[in-house]
């Protein structure tokens, strides 16, 4: 007689406990990732990636992909790959070329994007809601861009926030993949962060020269960045997308720039003016609407 087993049916709080451990950890990122700065960013990014995949490691554990479409199979080992990698390395780059704390708020548009990518793919469609709302989300990083494209022109600053939002697009793809997986993507993650890192050590090899070894206080700010943001906030992150609704989880990550922006404010990495955080409102109001 066979036994069939029923599926584990995790209480709300669970979902909702990963994912405020994962919006905590995300905070701190801007932060240390501007400690990091006399580090180059590809060779910081495979630093923190490899971080991430040490992290990830206990978790790790043999997970049948051969019976998901090729397609899937792509998706999962080079698609997932390339996204780790095109939003850490985009979003370092671009806090080096603009003002830590507004790059990191536009990177952290990517909720508003993660809920209109569930929304098409489950009902086909995008409803007026998210459409407003990524609307709103998106005219308060416009507050940012704008003064700066219109005195600056292409360069500077303007590639910086471009390179965030690109970042952010990244993560909203790499969150949509993780949730519509036929696969848990949790013991795959050591794997697919190494297959990252490897990409990001060729190209900082082949773009920024000779691999140097990064200040001690570099080094201390990568390795934190795989460990936390980019390793146990990944692995509560993909958790609190396979527990809870994707609406519920998804919003409690949008006051993630509110407290990166304060925690740069505090340590006086940033200064506070009036349109960080009407920006910060503009986004978070923008996301809460395209989530409802």
């Amino acid at each position: 007689m066979q036994r069939t087993h029923s599926p584990i049916v995790f209480p709300r709080w669970y979902s909702v406990g990963a994912a405020l451990v994962a919006v905590i950890l995300w905070s701190v990122a801007p932060l240390l990732a501007e400690r990091a700065h006399t580090s180059s960013p590809l060779q910081l990014t495979a630093l923190t990636l490899l971080a991430g995949a040490f992290a990830t490691l206990p978790l790790s554990r043999r997970v049948n992909t051969t019976r998901c479409s090729l397609n899937w199979q792509l998706g999962i080992w080079v698609g997932i790959p390339l996204l780790i990698l095109g939003a850490v390395s985009t979003y370092f780059i671009g806090m080096r070329l603009a003002p830590a704390a507004e790059a990191a708020l536009i990177t952290y548009t990517w909720p508003v994007l993660f809920v209109l990518l569930s929304q098409w793919s489950r009902f086909g469609r995008i409803r007026l809601a998210g459409i407003t709302g990524a609307l709103v989300a998106f005219s308060g990083a416009a507050i940012l861009l704008v003064p700066q494209a219109l005195s600056n022109g292409l360069g500077g600053a303007t590639l910086g926030y471009g390179l965030a939002l690109l970042a952010a697009c990244c993560w909203a793809l790499y969150s949509w993949l993780s949730q519509a997986a036929p696969v848990c993507i949790t013991p795959l993650l050591p794997r697919l962060l190494l297959i990252a890192c490897a990409i990001a050590t060729l190209a900082s090899i082949g773009m920024e020269g000779q691999l140097v070894l990064p200040s001690s206080e570099a080094l201390l700010a990568g390795v934190a960045l795989g460990l936390g943001p980019y390793g146990i906030a990944m692995v509560a992150w993909d958790k609190a997308l396979r527990w809870g609704h994707a609406s519920l989880v998804g919003s409690l990550a949008y006051g993630v720039p509110i407290l990166a922006g304060l925690l740069l404010v505090l340590a006086g990495v940033s200064v506070l003016d009036w349109r960080l955080p009407t920006a910060a409102l503009l986004v978070v109001v923008g996301c809460l609407n395209a989530g409802r």
